[in-house]
């Protein structure tokens, strides 16, 4: 008899003590749970050994990529319910014994081998980065793990991002497109900085090049942007070639801690910082501090995490770390500011765009689906998938304010305070008519 799928459900639930918020579809055909839900396909049994063997997100992560489960109808619908159950019992998991002391899931545990076998774990999939051990965040590691994550191949970004090739979350208004909306938020920060003819610019993190060439061909900036990934440069030279910027534009495969020529009279950060960690933030702070004029500014763009009640509990999620943004860390918009003011920084704005990247996200999982097959033949099926799951969870997590985006806008005061900025910096509306 066929009855996987209906055991399966009978463990999540006795788990869980609450109703299973997906059906579940199981290698043996059969089905269990709500009809009218999202529809968890179990494809085969090595990925309820992955759970076995790695418990948790990082087990599923794994089956996900291999292909061994899959969500069938709405993902986003799928992964919300899914995630609300994780969100909700890593509430309370903060309070409850040490799992194997948990009766409840070493009941489960049983079942699971019962229905499956306990053979030897399947081997990870081979997107799952391979780490080098040692300290975190030396120049050598942190090259690998951006290589990791960039190096994918600029074919397969540009499927995904579209023709802006910008790779942080776009500054939308009613109407816009994906690629509108890029250059906004790209014409914002140069807005913020102040740019003008001849400025130096800093781009720190500079991508495929397309923060660059905005600030010289609308600005007139001269720009030096850094990257440590070899096919972003490569990639970026080519374009500003193209524009014929190249009297304007540097380039240069090189780490923020190797940056000496200062002083720059801006300084742009676009979602680099995450890679900083935060054993390394406050020098990346001092470093940037020292690179800027007195009077310049800085637009660091981040995504910030929650708070912790205890941040010493705070753990880098197991998937993104294992398949996205190796030794990669999220820090709460209030230590970056306040890190950024012990370097000497007098931060004078913060602008959360949470919205946006949701927005942002939801555009970019679109260009997947749109260019799937090209996307696979780009780099493989499993970091499709990597790239798939990643970008609805994290859609997911911005629209439920579990993470967040800041714009922070800093200054290096010149002597005597004098900050440069103008009395009124900001346009909030139009007020009472």
């Amino acid at each position: 008899m066929a009855d996987a799928a209906l055991r399966l459900t009978a463990l999540a639930e006795e788990l869980l003590g609450s109703p299973l918020p997906v059906r579940i579809k199981a290698w043996d055909g059969s089905e269990a749970g709500p009809p009218d839900a999202p529809t968890l396909v179990i494809h085969s049994r090595r990925a309820l050994r992955r759970l076995l063997w790695k418990p948790g997100e990082l087990g599923l992560a794994r089956a996900w990529v291999a292909g061994e489960i899959e969500i069938r109808g709405d993902l986003y619908e799928g992964l919300d319910r899914l995630s609300h159950l994780l969100w909700e019992r890593g509430q309370d998991a903060k309070s409850t014994v040490h799992p194997i002391r948990d009766p409840k899931l070493r009941a489960a545990a049983r079942g699971l081998v019962g229905l499956v076998g306990l053979l030897p774990p399947p081997a990870p999939p081979r997107e799952e980065v391979r780490r080098r051990s040692g300290p975190l965040h030396t120049r050598r590691r942190d090259k690998e793990a951006i290589s990791h994550h960039y190096d994918v191949g600029n074919d397969f970004y540009a499927l995904v991002l579209g023709p802006s090739m910008v790779y942080s979350c776009a500054y939308f208004d009613e109407g816009l497109t994906l690629e509108e909306a890029q250059r906004d938020k790209l014409d914002l920060i140069s807005r913020k900085l102040a740019l003008k003819e001849g400025d130096r610019l800093l781009d720190v993190g500079c991508g495929w090049g397309s923060m660059a060439i905005h600030a010289a061909r609308e600005y007139g900036a001269r720009v030096t942007g850094i990257t440590l990934s070899t096919e972003q440069a490569a990639y970026a030279r080519k374009r500003i070639a193209e524009e014929g910027l190249t009297d304007r534009i540097e380039i240069r495969v090189q780490d923020y801690r190797d940056v000496r020529d200062g002083p720059y009279d801006a300084i742009s950060s676009v979602g680099m910082a995450e890679h900083v960690g935060s054993v390394q933030y406050r020098e990346y702070a001092d470093d940037l501090f020292a690179l800027l004029k007195p009077g310049g500014r800085l637009l660091n763009h981040q995504i910030a995490r929650r708070p912790e009640p205890d941040e010493s509990a705070y753990h880098v999620d197991e998937f993104i770390d294992a398949y996205v943004f190796p030794d990669g860390e999220l820090a709460p918009v209030g230590r970056t500011a306040g890190t950024l003011e012990e370097a000497g920084f007098e931060v004078r704005d913060v602008e959360s765009i949470r919205e946006h990247y949701a927005l942002t996200l939801r555009h970019w999982v679109a260009n997947l689906e749109a260019n799937w097959a090209q996307a696979v033949r780009a780099t493989s099926v499993g970091r499709a998938r990597v790239w798939k799951l990643y970008m609805v969870a994290s859609a997911l997590s911005f629209e439920h304010n579990k993470i967040g985006v800041n714009q922070v806008l800093a200054v290096r005061p010149v002597a005597g305070g004098t900050s440069g900025m103008p009395l009124r910096a900001r346009v909030w509306g139009a007020g009472p008519s």
